[in-house]
């Protein structure tokens, strides 16, 4: 048996609840993960993204199944499923938050890192993570405990500006969440990302994940795509049997426009003739700029089959989860680009360039380190 995160969100946990719960489900993206690492008599224990709390615990009573009858959302994008019996459920009030101390000093993702700061978020920005043991017995008994003296843990005015930031617009054929940052948000991002012109040491910081994550693709078997103008610096960093597989010309056949728009994201993974994945480096320049030349690419070639990323440190995290959710990128005619586009910190693509035997692994494996804005 294993104990395996299962991140929520509040409405999933109540779409979860209101269905039944008795089937949990997860992206498209995360299949392989989820049928190689998931077994039955495993158990999720649930965790409230937005609100940072422990909300219960499922027993796994099947293995994968395919199923897109809607119970989280219409359409459902949870399609890669499985069959749960719930050991504890928890209202939003009852669920145990993280940051008490009989949880935080205890677990090992948190009990070194002081409350307040920001690094410990990552590891409980994707599901399907096995946990440690240790960290999943105290857990689960928390949570039993939990079930039986139902103690109120009320939620805060941050909890409550949480629950209130996203809308949903109802399109043609879907529903979709968008954030419109408060106006204070929007002066600090106009002062924070494009008010002062980025130094020499935020460049070579800047370029140094660049080759981070080129290094990275090269080692998985894809060849790599970076901008002309960023190729000589990045090369610094790559040693010399990967810089082989960087591309002088892109091998695309795309009209003028698109390949313009291609050659300036900041790295390229390709398999053949096929983009696989790119990735908007945005260590101190506006994040919008890095998500306008994504958006552009999907309204360019809307039917094009790419995963996309901004890269961006920790503390521009909540920065670059609301930009994504802009109308103006939620309300893209093919599907939002939230749908495409995700999150890794520099903090995650550390710790998968520092994965074993990384050669020998599928590029799926970035879904154990992305975050999703929707979620």
């Amino acid at each position: 048996m294993a104990y395996i995160l299962n991140l929520f969100t509040p409405e999933t946990w109540t779409a979860f609840r209101t269905h039944g719960a008795a089937v949990s489900g997860f992206r498209e993206r995360q299949r392989h993960i989820a049928q190689e690492r998931i077994k039955p008599g495993d158990i999720f224990l649930c965790y409230l993204v937005r609100l940072s709390r422990w909300c219960g615990a499922l027993k796994v009573t099947s293995d994968t199944f395919d199923d897109d009858a809607p119970i989280f959302s219409d359409p459902d994008p949870f399609i890669v499923r499985f069959k749960v019996t719930p050991l504890v459920l928890l209202d939003q009030e009852e669920s145990i938050p993280i940051f008490e101390n009989e949880i935080w000093d205890v677990l090992s993702e948190t009990r070194q890192a002081p409350k307040g700061s920001t690094g410990w978020t990552g590891y409980f920005r994707g599901s399907l993570r096995r946990m440690e043991d240790p960290d999943g017995h105290l857990l689960l008994s928390l949570l039993k405990k939990q079930q039986e003296e139902k103690r109120i843990y009320p939620l805060t005015d941050r909890d409550k500006r949480q629950l209130a930031r996203k809308r949903k617009v109802r399109t043609l054929d879907r529903e979709v969440t968008v954030e419109v940052p408060e106006r204070d948000e929007n002066e600090t991002i106009a002062e924070t990302d494009s008010a002062q012109s980025p130094t020499p040491d935020t460049e070579r910081q800047s370029i140094q994940m660049q080759a981070k994550v080129a290094q990275i693709g090269a080692e998985m078997g894809f060849r790599i795509w970076v901008p002309r103008g960023d190729r000589v610096r990045v090369m610094e960093f790559i040693p010399e049997d990967i810089s082989k597989t960087f591309l002088e010309i892109l091998p695309l056949n795309y009209d003028d426009a698109t390949l313009s728009t291609i050659e300036q994201i900041d790295v390229i993974w390709l398999k053949g003739r096929s983009m696989a994945r790119a990735f908007e480096i945005e260590h101190t320049t506006a994040i919008y700029s890095g998500l306008l030349r994504m958006a552009d690419l999907l309204a360019l070639q809307p039917n094009m089959n790419i995963h996309l990323h901004i890269v961006a440190p920790d503390e521009r995290r909540d920065k670059v989860l609301q930009q994504i959710r802009r109308p103006v990128f939620s309300l893209l005619d093919q599907a939002p680009l939230y749908e495409k586009c995700t999150y890794l910190s520099y903090v995650s693509i550390d710790s998968l360039g520092n994965t074993e035997h990384l050669s020998h692994m599928n590029d799926s494996i970035i879904a154990e380190f992305e975050e999703l804005a929707e979620d």
